[in-house]
Order: C-alpha cells, then sequence, then structure tokens
C-alpha cells in the first residue's frame, strides 16, 4: 500500500493593524481564489481605523495583484476614503502596493511565514 501526504493549499487573507498586529483572518478552500466575504467585508470596515494593511496569498504564485485584487483594492480604497497597503505573499516573493506604488520586498514582516504556513506553503516552496 502506497500512502501519498499532500497538503493542501488555500488562499489566506489577513488584516493587518498599525502596528503590525495581524486584526483578522479568513481562507478559501482554493489555492487560486479568495472569494469576497461578506464577514471580510464587515471585519474591513468595523477596523478600518486600526486597519493599515491587506495582505493575502497566492500559493501557487504568481507574485503579482491579479485583476481581481485590482479591481478589490480600487472597491476598498473607494469605500475607505484613503489608499490602504496591500501585499500578496508567494512562496518565493512578495509583493507590495503602497501609496499607489507596487514593488518587490525582501525584509518580510513577520507574519509573512504565517500567512505562508497558513496557506499550506512548505519550505520547499521558499
Amino acid at each position: 500500500m502506497r500512502v501519498t501526504t499532500r497538503t493542501s493549499t488555500r488562499e489566506v487573507c489577513f488584516l493587518i493593524g498599525h502596528d503590525g498586529s495581524i486584526l483578522w483572518g479568513d481562507a478559501s478552500s482554493s489555492p487560486v481564489a479568495l472569494p469576497d466575504s461578506r464577514d471580510r467585508w464587515e471585519a474591513i470596515w468595523q477596523l478600518r481605523d486600526e486597519l493599515a494593511e491587506i495582505a493575502h496569498s497566492h500559493p501557487v504564485g504568481p507574485a503579482a495583484f491579479s485583476a481581481e485584487d485590482e479591481s478589490t483594492m480600487a472597491a476598498l480604497d473607494s469605500a475607505l476614503g484613503r489608499r490602504v497597503r496591500y501585499s500578496v505573499v508567494a512562496p518565493r516573493a512578495m509583493v507590495v502596493r503602497a501609496d499607489g506604488e507596487t514593488f518587490m520586498i525582501d525584509d518580510e514582516p513577520w507574519w509573512a511565514g504565517l500567512l505562508r504556513l497558513a496557506s499550506g506553503m512548505t519550505g520547499k516552496d521558499r
């Protein structure tokens, strides 16, 4: 008998506070999508004064914002009346959108590893 173990990957979202703490999080069941969620939108609205960054994972890549990410970020910024910092954590990289600029970062925040772990990315993914 052959037993195969496989880590399930999924997109995960963290809401990050001004002090770098994780304020809230949720996950999808898919490695390539994080469907809109009423709970997430309510958490964003309730935590809007503390909210500094919205981070989510792309466990199978790419290290880039998708077209859906772009439209969601525009809607969030419009609803909140200000630009929020956004990030995508992929297996080998992290991309950030801050003040309208998109860039890769090398010095990742402490929670990036936790986001990868929650997304099912393994050490060999890095």
